[in-house]
């Protein structure tokens, strides 16, 4: 397996354990709402339901955002290779390597460090469009593309 198709398993794997998470809370809430008896005190009642349909609204925002990072996720061609930067690559720089797909952050797979970054965030930005031997500045700091996969 490749150290690209590994990344995309892994950013993969997030994705999908967190849709998992969220759903099976969102299920839990609604669980929780519909076990909700009318008591004698209806403020208190009311205030339940409040809170558990607050919860409801907030979790499914999140899962809407783990669906969008999903879909993100399946437009990533972890096996094409380009000679610039896109999303998919695998780019080499002085100061760190970085996955262009989703963000996650900081990911250790075989005592290397990789950077899983979206394209929309400020390095992805950076570094979309460019190619092998361009320096970028980030952070006030040159950053030279060694190598792009």
């Amino acid at each position: 397996m490749t150290c690209k198709e590994t990344l995309y398993k892994y950013c993969q794997t997030q994705v999908t354990e967190q849709l998992t998470i969220l759903e099976n809370t969102l299920a839990s809430h609604q669980k929780a709402l519909l076990s909700e008896t009318k008591s004698s005190a209806g403020d208190k009642h009311e205030t339940g339901r409040a809170m558990v349909q607050l919860e409801m609204e907030k979790t499914g925002k999140q899962l809407q955002e783990s669906a969008k990072l999903q879909a993100v996720l399946a437009q990533v061609n972890y096996v094409k290779t380009s000679e610039h930067v896109c999303l998919g690559s695998l780019v080499y720089t002085s100061k760190g390597t970085y996955f262009i797909s989703i963000s996650l952050g900081k990911i250790a797979l075989k005592n290397t460090e990789y950077y899983a970054v979206s394209p929309q965030a400020p390095i992805g930005r950076i570094l979309l469009g460019k190619q092998a031997g361009d320096t970028v500045v980030w952070n006030e700091q040159p950053l030279k593309i060694l190598k792009i996969e």
